[in-house]
């Protein structure tokens, strides 16, 4: 069963100038993801590449200007809002930064108790679930009075992960969980995130930069460039560096001591303000030909689960 799924999403933002509305900046195009059940969907890309945005509108913080979101198998913008606020608690996330997430003003008590407290749990109930939770993501109850700056950045994660999952969810989103951490932490937080699932039935869209992190955790992985996604399948498929879209085989080059096959990707990525006509990875592709600029490719299943949107792949 599909937990959460986007159907030929797009999203745009107005940009703003001094003398009026600018124009029109388009962030998606013609995202089709599904997430299934217990399942690790990791999502890569470039810094830019409208990663967040699509974390956002997977959360439901936002609406897309075009296409459908699914969660639990309903159109969640079309039901009566009382339906969304009770599918609510079901979605959660987990983002980048826990410094800047978790009220600082609030104690840890406070931050893992309230989407309880909010959905009726007495405050007795409550502190002992929030308790219980910590303990499973590896903290001592001793934290419950403390407050987010008087913890380090492991623990305010493991807090952020507290929160996120007491209301035990059925999908979690996680923007670059363990970027803002040290090596060794973010190892740690990978162990944890893999130990949960295991223990509650639930599924991760893990969305990150890094390719070995994605690798590690996810079942099945989508490439994301300049707001589209150019590539779609399960993670054996990059372990075994047979990604077929040119930019894939450049982020698998460029993983450090692999030796996988494929060239570096020259130049910067082009500007949303700017985007390339055809497809949108023309500008920087080595196999760039004439149907390539006038022509967006679509994405085809080119083997079971394999999906790539390519005109020479």
């Amino acid at each position: 069963m599909s937990v959460l799924a986007l159907r030929e999403v797009e999203k745009a933002y107005g940009l703003r100038r001094f003398w009026g509305r600018g124009p029109q900046l388009l962030v998606l195009r013609g995202i089709n993801l599904e997430l299934s059940e217990n399942e690790v969907l990791g999502l890569v890309g470039e810094s830019g590449c409208g990663k967040s945005t699509l974390a956002r509108l997977a959360l439901a913080l936002e609406r897309p200007d075009r296409g459908e979101f699914y969660f639990l198998g309903q159109p969640y913008w079309e039901l009566p809002r009382a339906e969304r606020k009770r599918l609510r608690p079901a979605l959660q996330a987990v983002f980048q930064d826990p410094a800047a997430s978790l009220n600082p003003r609030k104690k840890v008590e406070d931050l893992v108790t309230e989407p309880l407290r909010l959905l009726g749990v007495s405050k007795a109930e409550a502190r002992e679930r929030a308790a219980e939770m910590l303990r499973l993501v590896g903290l001592e109850e001793d934290l419950l009075p403390r407050f987010p700056h008087q913890l380090s950045g492991g623990q305010r994660q493991r807090v952020a992960l507290a929160r996120a999952l007491v209301t035990r969810p059925r999908a979690v989103v996680l923007d670059e969980p363990t970027s803002a951490l040290d090596v060794s932490v973010q190892a740690q937080i990978l162990e944890l995130l893999k130990e949960l699932q295991q223990r509650f039935p639930m599924s991760y869209l893990f969305i990150s930069h890094n390719l070995p992190v994605v690798l590690y955790l996810s079942h099945r992985v989508a490439v994301m460039y300049l707001g589209e996604i150019v590539e779609e399948a399960p993670r054996e498929v990059f372990l075994k560096g047979s990604g077929l879209h040119p930019y894939t085989e450049a982020l698998l080059a460029a993983v450090p001591g692999e030796g996988r096959p494929g060239r570096p990707l020259p130049g910067e990525p082009p500007s949303l303000l700017k985007r390339p006509s055809g497809c949108v990875f023309h500008p920087r592709c080595p196999e760039v030909q004439e149907l390539c600029v006038r022509e967006r490719p679509r994405l085809r299943e080119r083997t079971p689960g394999h999906r790539v949107a390519c005109h020479r792949r």
